[in-house]
């Protein structure tokens, strides 16, 4: 058990990510909360932190080797692809993140997305708006196919945690599920299938694997290709899994039907970021919100405390690096 006399330095680097109530910590500790914090910044506001929390502010090697005091870096997020891992092993800095608080906020938008893609909601909104409708003879208007989810194919690329929550939603629609994934599922009713599989035969294909060298723009000019021109792309992973180039070109010249992205490889996007200003009714970019519902939000900080003092006590949990019987 860690030394109870002396005060924990805790530093929140990037509290204005999340918007949830952060209980006291059960043993003595300094805390201090920036909204934001720029990369020239780090070094000095962590310079007597012995924990750090962070979601997107990066940590490379060159600044964790001047942080000697630091002992954690308590990820509030799942993905630790801000972190520089291996410097944090050999730093003996350890290393946690939450898990599982998303399961039910990311699997729902996730659903939002292909309802709205697969009804046609945008061009109907649209109708609406311009007056269509109410210059129409006919009591309904007609302006763009919708299809049921009930019969089409469902295919997800990843099937985590969140993956299978997917899933379990999609059955609920009455949609067959194929997935593809590094352990294959063993679900009932899932069935295992190949990349090329899924992308050719799904109507709907959904993105769930972390971002790696090997992720890296899965989806690419020549898997978009692969895909029917009646599908639907969904992404709320990490931005850096489909080339956007690649699916703006495709979504204009009609290669897909349409997409729903929530993340995109540069966050918050510039100017010149090919999807933001692409003005198309089937293609819809929300914020990187998914996984952001106030229930989900409350269960992150709340596992995320537990993460810190179950480190404290000498009983860490959900390490990503650290010996957890140090």
């Amino acid at each position: 058990m860690r030394d109870e006399m002396k005060a924990e330095e805790i530093v929140f680097l990037d509290r204005g990510s999340l918007r949830a109530n952060l209980r006291s910590p059960a043993f003595r500790a300094r805390w201090k909360d920036y909204e934001w914090t720029e990369a020239a910044d780090v070094i000095e506001r962590l310079a007597d932190a012995t924990i750090a929390i962070v979601n997107k502010v990066r940590l490379p090697r060159d600044l964790l080797q001047k942080l000697p005091n630091l002992k954690l870096i308590a990820v509030a997020a799942t993905g630790i692809d801000v972190i520089d891992l291996e410097a944090c092993n050999d730093l003996k800095i350890a290393v946690t993140n939450v898990r599982g608080y998303a399961v039910n906020s990311l699997p729902e938008h996730v659903f939002a997305l292909i309802l709205a893609l697969r009804r046609s909601l945008a061009f109907h909104r649209a109708a609406v708006d311009s007056g269509q409708w109410t210059g129409s003879r006919q009591f309904c208007m007609l302006s763009n196919p919708m299809h049921d989810l009930a019969g089409s194919t469902l295919g997800l690329i990843g099937f985590g945690t969140l993956g299978r929550s997917v899933a379990s939603l999609g059955l609920a629609f009455g949609m067959k599920i194929k997935a593809f994934d590094h352990y294959p599922p063993r679900e009932p009713n899932v069935e295992r299938a190949s990349l090329d599989s899924v992308l050719s035969d799904s109507d709907v294909i959904s993105l769930h694997v972390p971002l790696t060298g090997t992720t890296r723009n899965i989806i690419s000019n020549a898997r978009l290709k692969q895909m029917k021109r009646s599908a639907i792309l969904i992404n709320t992973a990490r931005g850096g899994l489909v080339d956007e180039m690649a699916l703006a070109a495709a979504l204009q010249e009609g290669i897909i039907a349409g997409a729903g992205i929530d993340v995109l490889a540069v966050e918050p996007p510039p100017a010149d970021s090919p999807l933001v200003h692409l003005k198309l009714p089937n293609l819809i970019v929300t914020p990187h919100v998914a996984w952001a519902s106030e229930e989900a939000m409350q269960l992150l900080a709340d596992q995320l405390m537990d993460n810190i003092e179950a480190f404290v006590a000498g009983k860490p949990k959900n390490l990503v690096v650290g010996d957890a019987s140090a």
